[in-house]
């Protein structure tokens, strides 16, 4: 794909800069390492191949494995992610596919076991933001695999 604006210019704008710190609040309610598990799935969920390669090497950079990475997208079939983390990936589904889902009464029951309000709220604005990036992103099509992690990101 030919890209069309460079976002990276743009990422230290008001506006870039606001998702940025977005994130940043985020990570301070809820593990950085569950962020970026929801980061990933939603960006699969909504074919962004710049910010799946982006965050799958954030999380690589931070410690997570390949073999959880790689399974991220069928983590309902596998052992290798605690209750907590399921719950956030359930959430993320749903919310990412609002139009299709409403986010039933049911996952949110499920998800409120794991996450508490605030938390739960945290969760829901990362969501939002990473869903934000990834309609950014696919807008302007920047060059896939070019990004490379500047900070590593504690895992939980």
């Amino acid at each position: 794909m030919k890209p069309r604006i460079d976002v990276a210019k743009h990422v230290n704008s008001g506006m870039g800069r606001a998702l940025l710190n977005l994130s940043s609040e985020v990570t301070k309610q809820i593990e950085p390492s569950v962020f970026l598990l929801v980061e990933i799935r939603a960006s699969q969920i909504n074919g962004c191949a710049y910010c799946i390669d982006m965050h799958t090497k954030d999380a690589r950079a931070a410690g997570e494995t390949e073999q959880r990475i790689y399974a991220l997208n069928a983590w309902r079939e596998t052992p290798f992610f605690s209750d907590r983390e399921r719950a956030a990936l359930e959430w993320t589904e749903a919310v990412t596919r609002i139009a299709d889902t409403h986010v039933p009464d049911e996952i949110y029951e499920r998800v409120a076991t794991q996450f508490n309000e605030e938390e739960l709220v945290a969760l829901t604005f990362g969501v939002a933001v990473i869903n934000s990036w990834n309609r950014l992103v696919t807008s302007f099509r920047p060059v896939v695999g070019s990004y490379q992690p500047k900070r590593v990101h504690a895992t939980a």
